[in-house]
C-alpha cells in the first residue's frame, strides 16, 4: 500500500486484519471477509469514510483468539460498542456480523484477495457485491445515503462485471432497480 490514499488510521486497520487474516491461515482456517462500510472504504479510497470493520467468518470464536493475540479487547462500558472488538492503537472498532456475506448471496467466486498490504493479505467482498448490498439497504428505505455510495463506488472503478453487477442489484431491490440507476445518476 505505497503512497496511500487511505486514512492513516483505516490503513492501519487494514494492517492488522491483514495480521489477523494471515493467523487464520496459519491455523488452517479460512480469512475472514471484510465488509459493508471498511469494504466501501476500501474501494473508495477513503472517499467513504467508516467507523468499523464489518466481517464475516464461519469460525468467529477462533478469529476472535487471533485478535486478542494481536492486542484486540473488548469494549466495555456506557456508550461503548458492546458487540464488537477494538484495538487500544486504533478508534475502528471490528466486529463480526455473518457467517457469510450478504447471507450467502454473494458469488463466492468474486471475493477479492488484498495482498500488497506490507502485513499480510485480507479477504474483501466484490466490489459489484458491494455496490449491491448498497442499493438494496437503499431500496428498502433503511438507508437513503447508500444511494450516494452506491454510485460514488460505481463511479470510481475502472472495471466492473456489468453484467453480474446488473444482475445484483437486481436481486438485491427486488427488481427495483437496476445498473441503470448509478449510470444515471
Amino acid at each position: 500500500m505505497s503512497e496511500s490514499l487511505y486514512r492513516p488510521e483505516f490503513e492501519a486497520a487494514l494492517r492488522l486484519l491483514a495480521q489477523v487474516s494471515e493467523a487464520m491461515v496459519a491455523r488452517g482456517l479460512r480469512r475472514p471477509i471484510l465488509v459493508g462500510g471498511a469494504a466501501a472504504e476500501f474501494y473508495s479510497q477513503s472517499a467513504i469514510s467508516t467507523g468499523d470493520f464489518d466481517l464475516c467468518t464461519l469460525r468467529q470464536p477462533e478469529l476472535e483468539e487471533e485478535m486478542m493475540k494481536l492486542g484486540f479487547v473488548r469494549p466495555s462500558g456506557t456508550g461503548q460498542m458492546l458487540k464488537g472488538w477494538i484495538h487500544p492503537d486504533l478508534k475502528l472498532g471490528f466486529e463480526v456480523v455473518a457467517d457469510t456475506p450478504l447471507d450467502g448471496a454473494a458469488d463466492p467466486a468474486t471475493l477479492v484477495l488484498v495482498e500488497n498490504t506490507g502485513a499480510g493479505a485480507f479477504v474483501v467482498i466484490s466490489v459489484e457485491d458491494l455496490i449491491a448490498d448498497r442499493m438494496g439497504q437503499y431500496a428498502s428505505r433503511s438507508a437513503p445515503d447508500r444511494l450516494a455510495q452506491a454510485r460514488t463506488l460505481f463511479a470510481l472503478q475502472s472495471s466492473l462485471d456489468r453484467a453480474y453487477l446488473d444482475r445484483r442489484i437486481r436481486e438485491e431491490t427486488g427488481g427495483d432497480y437496476g445498473i441503470e440507476a448509478l449510470e444515471h445518476g
